[in-house]
């Protein structure tokens, strides 16, 4: 029998008090190790349509709404007696039948308005809003998911009506609806074969997950709130699990979930390569903490597959492999440039660039490439600098840039940019890297110099 839990689930669980959280687990775990057990307490629930849904004593008053057939057992919701009760006779799980994805359907009741008269002043009626989907077809509809009975109310929804019906659907039918409303089109699942269990349709998965063991359920349960540990949604899953030739790049607004695609594509890689290790890396200490901390809610019970992973921030990634692989190094601050180019611009007399330019020019041509020479700052392809400049300015240019350049030197001090070329140089042609593969996030904001440190830092050219 297939133990599965529903993110309705986990969503109530997380409403819960401590104690009662800890009720509900247990009865949960205790149900996935031996659901025949007569203590479970299973009560038919008569006033519910689905006809497969029954209740689970967790406490004396905590219940737990469970859909059971002969082949499945799932986990809906969770709360006290009367409320648990009251969201499984308003609810029923079925296939939807154009998509083939099981749903939790909220059933829609009919609801009869009592007009009681009142004498006021008449006032004119506001002119009546236009349906959004009222020229919509039936097959169209349910090509993204809406239930069949929910049809008439989609197509009379309005923009003032329409948010509130979109919490009443399926994710995949809310999605689909609101990206029609605001002029897109919807991106439908494509699937080659058609899963014959409507748990394993891609929009299904989004909601429901088999639990293959007691850890699995743990880790699901013990951070109900965290969500993205255990559902994703369809396109995330197959960013995650996509077999890539080369590199590839996931671009996205903020909040569309870049960085828990990083977290579970890098699980993924690990597990799905026993031999593998692997980099996730971030911009900041404490983007790498945080990434760290979800990490182990990821892989809380596969320890050893985590330590296949490592999370480190680019700069103190790059500074601990130049320290063991080439010597140590002490890092130029911005403020450490900055002060190297402003005493270097005020040695060089009888020019008019200001302090604002040459740090631009510095951070994007000549730190960016490494330049050192002046053969080479004056044949470099000034790309994305708006400025020409002529091979005089240029001239001038570079007499600061190479003071700058020679007063870092005698502090002891190198740029970022310089040890990630180092490093790129160092790892190039070598047989032995320091990992496979690296999932980057925010890779966005990555450099010349540290593109060319993570092509030479992994070993497999795939699937980074």
């Amino acid at each position: 029998m297939n133990f599965l839990i529903a993110d309705t689930f986990t969503d109530s669980l997380a409403r819960l008090t401590g104690d009662e959280q800890k009720s509900a687990k247990t009865t949960a775990f205790d149900l996935q190790i031996n659901p025949a057990n007569p203590g479970h307490s299973f009560h038919k629930l008569d006033g519910a349509k689905d006809k497969n849904f029954w209740s689970v004593r967790a406490s004396s008053d905590l219940r737990i709404i469970v859909h059971k057939t002969s082949g499945s057992l799932l986990l809906c919701y969770v709360d006290h007696h009367d409320k648990a009760y009251d969201w499984a006779e308003r609810r029923k799980l079925e296939t939807h039948p154009k998509t083939g994805a099981a749903q939790i359907v909220e059933i829609r009741e009919t609801v009869q308005e009592i007009l009681v008269p009142v004498y006021v002043q008449a006032q004119l009626p506001l002119p009546a809003k236009k349906p959004l989907f009222a020229k919509r077809s039936d097959d169209e509809l349910l090509g993204y998911g809406v239930p069949e009975e929910w049809l008439n109310d989609v197509r009379q929804a309005t923009e003032d009506s329409l948010l509130l019906l979109a919490d009443r659907l399926p994710a995949e039918a809310a999605e689909a609806l609101l990206e029609l409303a605001t002029g897109g089109k919807p991106r439908v699942a494509k699937l080659e074969t058609p899963p014959t269990n409507p748990f394993e349709h891609p929009d299904a998965q989004r909601r429901f997950r088999v639990m293959t063991n007691v850890d699995e359920l743990k880790q699901a349960l013990d951070f109900p709130w965290e969500k993205w540990t255990v559902f994703l949604h369809p396109e995330q899953q197959q960013l995650v699990t996509r077999d890539y030739a080369g590199s590839a790049r996931v671009s996205g607004s903020a909040g569309t979930g870049k960085t828990i695609v990083a977290l579970h594509r890098a699980v993924h890689l690990a597990r799905s390569q026993p031999d593998a290790r692997v980099l996730l890396s971030t911009f900041t200490d404490a983007l790498a903490h945080a990434l760290r901390t979800k990490l182990k809610r990821l892989v809380g019970s596969e320890p050893r597959l985590g330590e296949r992973i490592d999370v480190h921030s680019l700069e103190s990634l790059a500074v601990r492999l130049h320290k063991a692989q080439i010597g140590p190094v002490q890092l130029a601050t911005r403020e450490d440039v900055k002060a190297a180019i402003r005493a270097a611009s005020g040695a060089v007399p009888d020019h008019r660039f200001a302090l604002q330019f040459l740090l631009a020019e510095w951070e994007h041509v000549v730190d960016a490439w490494n330049l050192s020479t002046w053969e080479e700052y004056r044949d470099v392809a000034r790309l994305g600098r708006k400025t020409r400049l002529s091979e005089a300015q240029r001239s001038v240019l570079w007499s600061i840039f190479e003071r700058a350049l020679g007063e870092l030197k005698g502090k002891g001090l190198t740029t970022p940019s310089s040890v990630f070329t180092a490093l790129a140089s160092f790892f190039t042609g070598k047989e032995t890297r320091p990992f496979d593969l690296a999932v980057v996030d925010e890779a966005q904001d990555l450099s010349i110099s540290q593109l060319r440190f993570f092509a030479a830092l992994v070993h497999r050219p795939a699937n980074n």
